[in-house]
């Protein structure tokens, strides 16, 4: 209880949240001076030795999941014979209270959060977790407005709704349980993108897509009834929107999205949608326009395009021997500052995301699509949406390192990127570990731009980006690169 200190070292000051399995007290962490969240199992449930040895067993495994969007488990153990896990202090709100407080929220930042969301799920995933109660209470929001996803296969809970008999387990909450729980049947990570699509869902109406009298009710809807469409209850959301939500709902699990990390992209996708749209002035709804008449134009205005056309292409006939000439003069090794000799591919591979002034995770498990040859994947930083914070949340910036078959003297590296406006330059350096220097000057990124590097031998380069734009986050859709040789 309160004023009591836990394992000589945590002082617990209020309770914060009660639930089936355990509380939640806030409490001082009087070794390193700082404010932790404290979960002890409840006490009438500590003679049931399959759940003692399931909290304490998975508090064990989650201490190993280190993200930006996922709460951290901090140290375990046993406090009057009831087993406690710490865990970072978010003073913020949860994503249920949010919705509370404020109902449906703008279209944009719903998939924001869901993104952010995604983001600390998949990386559970690649860790070989799956959550199983994704649900608004189990993200909470930091001071910042950023999702952190918790009670990662913790918070398993033997609780009954208001009107529902406790006769058996019920693993996950009725009004976000996927259909293949509801029946009893194997779980994996697509049952963690049905929980999401209905916090999407619930994040664009403010409220679920079934409910009923008791778990049974609600259940049974998981498993037969079709959602109501999104637009049904909110017309304005995009089509595209829409249907990202629909999908992640679908009944059979093979349906749905492949894995969390592209059932992010989609959401990625959209919410560059929506922000275009917002720029234009565009509604997500294609205007009507009126069939035109097609008038002929007469011989002699056809003769003239035609000459124009030809002009055209004479013009990029000649661009294109112009640029021809610059690449072979950079292949001499008079122009790009490599020091001489000839130009050769360099292959190059994304290893791991670089936040040195951050929680040193910048979604790394999406860091190979930088460099996997899909013009289509891409890695993005986090999404920093506040403006006040500056362009990387008062940090100098975020990066990805990426690796060379060995030791090499990088000549040039282009960038693509979906999200041009950011600002980067390029650093090596002799291990993914640091430390880098540049290797270019910074310069702003357009939909491909082309760093000339310094010719330095090294066998790592950092993508080192410092500025975002007008970016909520900056993606690197694709890496190429040459060395001297």
């Amino acid at each position: 209880m309160a004023g009591d200190v836990v394992a000589d070292r945590y002082e617990l000051n209020e309770v914060v949240g009660s639930g089936g399995m355990s509380s939640v007290y806030r409490a001082h962490d009087r070794v390193l001076e700082r404010t932790v969240a404290l979960k002890v199992l409840h006490e009438r449930l500590v003679a049931q030795k399959d759940i003692v040895d399931r909290f304490s067993r998975e508090a064990k495994l989650v201490a190993g999941l280190s993200h930006h969007n996922i709460v951290a488990v901090i140290d375990r153990g046993e406090y009057a014979g009831s087993p406690f896990i710490v865990l970072e202090y978010i003073p913020g709100e949860n994503l249920k209270q949010l919705l509370g407080r404020q109902g449906p929220l703008p279209v944009e930042r719903a998939l924001e959060l869901t993104i952010e969301i995604a983001n600390g799920l998949a990386f559970a995933h690649q860790k070989g977790f799956v959550h199983r109660d994704v649900k608004p209470q189990n993200v909470l929001l930091n001071g910042k407005g950023e999702a952190k996803v918790t009670d990662f296969g913790i918070a398993r809970p033997l609780e009954a709704k208001e009107g529902e008999t406790q006769t058996g387990t019920v693993l996950g909450t009725c009004d976000y349980i996927s259909p293949e729980q509801a029946q009893g049947r194997h779980v994996d990570e697509h049952t963690d993108i049905y929980s999401l699509g209905i916090v999407l869902y619930e994040l664009l109406t403010g409220a679920v897509p079934f409910t009923g009298e008791n778990f049974v009710a609600v259940a049974m809807q998981h498993i037969n009834a079709p959602p109501p469409p999104v637009t049904l209850e909110r017309p304005e959301v995009p089509r595209r929107v829409e249907e990202a939500v629909e999908r992640a709902l679908a009944k059979d699990p093979g349906d749905r999205f492949t894995t969390m990390s592209a059932f992010c992209d989609e959401l990625e996708a959209c919410l560059a949608e929506v922000r275009a749209g917002e720029n234009t002035g565009a509604t997500g709804v294609l205007p009507v326009v009126p069939p035109q008449r097609t008038v002929p134009p007469p011989a002699r205005r056809r003769r003239r395009r035609g000459f124009v056309v030809i002009a055209v292409v004479a013009l990029v006939v000649v661009a294109a021997a112009v640029i021809a000439a610059l690449v072979a003069t950079r292949d001499d090794g008079s122009a790009d500052g490599s020091g001489g000799g000839t130009a050769s591919p360099l292959v190059l591979t994304a290893v791991n995301s670089w936040d040195p002034y951050g929680d040193h995770h910048e979604n790394t498990p999406r860091i190979g699509y930088a460099t996997d040859g899909d013009p289509a994947t891409y890695w993005s930083t986090e999404t920093y949406y506040n403006p006040a914070t500056g362009p990387f949340a008062a940090k100098p910036g975020v990066g990805i390192i990426l690796a060379a078959p060995g030791v090499v003297k990088g000549r040039t590296l282009t960038i693509t990127s979906s999200t041009p406006g950011y600002t980067a330059v390029i650093q090596s350096g002799p291990s993914s570990t640091g430390p880098f220097t540049d290797d270019s000057s910074s310069q702003p990124g357009a939909a491909t731009t082309t760093f000339h590097l310094d010719g330095t031998a090294s066998r790592y380069y950092l993508v080192w980006l410092t500025d975002r734009g007008d970016n909520s986050s900056v993606h690197i859709n694709g890496v190429t690169a040459t060395q001297s040789t």
